[in-house]
């Protein structure tokens, strides 16, 4: 796909403000000036606003999460190269933004007619979205597996600090999950206690770096995430990480950074840059540096 018709789905999203601005003012008159805006596992409405409020509150939700995915799409490197993984997580903004629309309009509908709000197997599908984003955002710039080598080195960056915040989510999913009824609630609640479980061990398991004369491997959990041929690597240096950039797998398009602190190699390559977290990196120094020397003890040069 085109980096334009990137760029053009990704604001076309932007529909979604006036839309939702129509959809209450064709019925702003028929609203109750008392909303029920919150809802109980068995649809029974606990939380309340005027509809003013809930008008503000449905289209500030909705734009904050357009500017917070629209920064991300047309960042410096998404916007280089729209790969895969950008496609996916252009698609998991109009799932999100269909997502929302769906429950204002259950809201609405409720406030209206007296519908009752049941989510069902919606909830089903948030887990199952996150589950295929995460899928493609992997399988996305793995590179070619390296030959088979005897490794030089191999470190493992983890968290033992993340892998306990995980926990928190997830303990409360459970608390969620006992008192919940029976049914696509709970099966959706059950996937979201999975997932939170799933990222409190690869944080707690941490990413493996591996370094051969070959190139770095980069796997989580047993599952190599990135290969990078020692031949593309044309620069590396020790750099700050800014805690605004997050924490886990970061970036899209011809960036990828695997971090859990402070502290990153940041390795550059014509296909773009990797950044090798690491609460010592002048190991990761080190490491890369016998990977140079190797390969010139064995009359490689880079290319």
């Amino acid at each position: 796909m085109h980096r334009r018709a990137f760029q053009f789905f990704t604001w076309l999203a932007w529909l979604a403000l006036p839309l939702m601005a129509l959809r209450y003012w064709r019925v702003w008159d028929q609203l109750p000036l008392r909303m029920a805006t919150h809802f109980d596992f068995n649809g029974h409405p606990n939380g309340w606003m005027s509809r003013e409020v809930a008008l503000w509150f449905a289209l500030g939700l909705t734009a904050f999460v357009l500017i917070v995915f629209t920064v991300v799409l047309l960042g410096r490197y998404s916007a280089k190269t729209a790969d895969p993984a950008s496609w996916a997580l252009l698609a998991f903004l109009y799932f999100t933004l269909g997502f929302t629309v769906f429950i204002n309009n259950l809201v609405l509908e409720h406030n209206l007619h007296g519908t009752p709000v049941q989510l069902g197997l919606s909830l089903f599908l948030i887990p199952l979205a996150i589950l295929i984003l995460v899928t493609v955002v992997l399988g996305a710039r793995r590179g070619q597996p390296l030959p088979a080598h005897p490794w030089l080195a191999q470190e493992t960056h983890a968290s033992p600090l993340f892998a306990m915040v995980f926990l928190v989510p997830l303990l409360f999913e459970l608390w969620i999950l006992a008192t919940a009824p029976l049914g696509p609630v709970r099966l959706g609640l059950a996937l979201m206690s999975l997932l939170f479980l799933v990222i409190a061990i690869f944080a707690g398991s941490g990413f493996h770096y591996f370094f051969g004369p070959a190139g770095v491997e980069i796997r989580a959990l047993g599952y190599r995430l990135r290969s990078i041929p020692a031949s593309q690597i044309t620069s590396y240096a020790i750099e700050p990480w800014n805690i605004l950039r997050g924490y886990g797998i970061r970036g899209i398009g011809g960036t990828r950074a695997y971090v859990w602190c402070n502290k990153v190699v940041h390795i550059k390559t014509p296909q773009g840059e990797v950044f090798l977290g690491h609460n010592n990196p002048e190991r990761i120094i080190r490491d890369l540096d016998m990977i140079r020397q190797t390969r010139t003890a064995h009359g490689v040069t880079q290319e």
